[in-house]
């Protein structure tokens, strides 16, 4: 996420970049200490409002922990690729132990019936990204996955009820983040609450003198 946050740093946002250990813990933990230190760090950059860009499972553990707790300084959420209804290959591949061993315990709970869809509709500014096209590692999860997919999520599934926007790209799950036009579309989104329409770039561009 380090290409997007520094795009967000150029836009004029502070930004709190946060990496989480997935191998070790399952989304409950996960939730409660993760978003935390983001919110954490925000605040100590004196944020008065604090937005979420969110990549795959990021997502799910932010829709966790603003269920259980809110927050008052909540603005806008970018979630990209997320497994909002649960994932087909979390499902297909629990039992292998090799999936196990790459995904943890927070990747076990990811099922159709797992923790996404106990989660609920979401009543705050969401903006969906998600992919339809799979990276060549990962055509055999592709072809777990019904519909159109991005190789890990299918676009079915990162629907999510109550969110304010939706946008389909022609990206991999993998690198999604690291797309101009997908990060021109999250700085759209959190200073306008929709992507833009056709998908594009905005007037301004990001990048200096660009």
């Amino acid at each position: 996420m380090e290409e997007l946050a520094e795009a967000l740093q150029q836009a004029g946002y502070g930004t709190a970049n946060i990496d989480y250990p997935s191998r070790s813990a399952g989304i409950v933990e996960l939730a409660d200490r993760v978003v935390p230190e983001g919110i954490r760090r925000c605040r100590n950059q004196g944020a008065r409002r604090i937005h979420f860009v969110t990549h795959s499972m990021g997502g799910i553990l932010l829709r966790f922990y603003l269920g259980k707790h809110g927050l008052p300084e909540l603005g806008r959420v970018v979630m990209l690729a997320p497994p909002n209804r649960g994932s087909e290959v979390a499902d297909a591949l629990r039992d292998n132990a090799l999936y196990q061993w790459v995904n943890g315990p927070a990747g076990q709970e990811l099922g159709k019936g797992g923790v996404p869809a106990r989660l609920g509709p979401v009543d705050y500014p969401v903006g969906i990204i998600t992919g339809n096209r799979a990276a060549p590692w990962d055509l055999w999860f592709s072809k777990l996955i019904p519909g159109e997919d991005d190789g890990k999520v299918g676009v079915e599934s990162a629907r999510l009820e109550g969110m304010r926007d939706f946008l389909v790209v022609p990206y991999s799950h993998t690198f999604i983040m690291n797309r101009e036009e997908v990060i021109d579309q999250v700085l759209h989104f959190l200073e306008a609450g929709r992507f833009l329409r056709p998908a594009g770039r905005p007037a301004a561009s990001r990048r200096p003198g660009a």
